[in-house]
């Protein structure tokens, strides 16, 4: 279970309304150093230059949701511990 903190959120997006373009998701991993990647129940850490826009679409060909950025770092789809620990 994911433990409430009073986390200041910069800027919110939703997926639905104005999804991200693959031209954002490059605006996105230019800015940071590290992408984790979750799938199911695992969550693969990766060099954000090893990682292209295409690594971060989920089944449905669009781009996973939540992405969190902390700092340098950019958590893509939802994973409780990966979130939990960057926050």
């Amino acid at each position: 279970m994911l433990e409430r903190r009073n986390v200041q959120v910069a800027e919110e997006r939703s997926s639905r309304k104005r999804p991200l373009t693959t031209a954002d998701v490059r605006g996105l991993l230019a800015e940071v150093d590290t992408v984790i990647v979750a799938k199911g129940k695992k969550a693969d850490a990766r060099r954000a230059r090893d990682v292209r826009p295409d690594d971060l679409r989920g089944p449905t060909g669009n781009f996973r949701a939540p992405m969190v950025r902390h700092g340098r770092t950019l958590l893509v789809g939802f994973h409780a511990e990966s979130l939990e620990t960057l926050l």
